[in-house]
């Protein structure tokens, strides 16, 4: 996966928006002005996702490319890297989980607005 891959997946989900509030070169992915994950533009190695903590612990431990948050609340959020084993299919994974946890903190009104995949 590419930056460009990347960008058009997070924003092929329904209510996704871009921006980039920290800096030039950090593109963050929001729902509901929530964020859901983000991504160095330049350096497009690794990228953040928010996930349920007990599986966070559980995907660090099985797979080398998951760590800890980088610039997050370690608890709640993964980095995972691009340049590894990691499948594509498995990052589109871990996005849509990031998403989907996301609206789900959502009030119901902006959540019945969305159509999940």
């Amino acid at each position: 996966m590419d930056i460009i891959e990347y960008r058009a997946f997070c924003l092929s989900l329904p209510g996704a928006e871009e921006s980039t509030p920290f800096d030039e070169t950090t593109l963050v992915m929001k729902v509901g002005g929530k964020m859901f994950s983000f991504a160095d533009m330049e350096n497009f190695f690794r990228f953040n996702v928010k996930c349920d903590p007990e599986q966070a612990i559980e995907l660090r431990e099985r797979y080398p490319e998951v760590e800890p948050g980088y610039h997050c609340n370690k608890k709640h959020w993964n980095t995972l890297r691009t340049d590894g084993n990691l499948s594509d299919e498995f990052l589109r994974n871990q996005i849509l989980a990031s998403y989907r946890l996301v609206v789900a903190s959502l009030p119901k009104t902006t959540r019945e607005q969305l159509e999940q995949p």
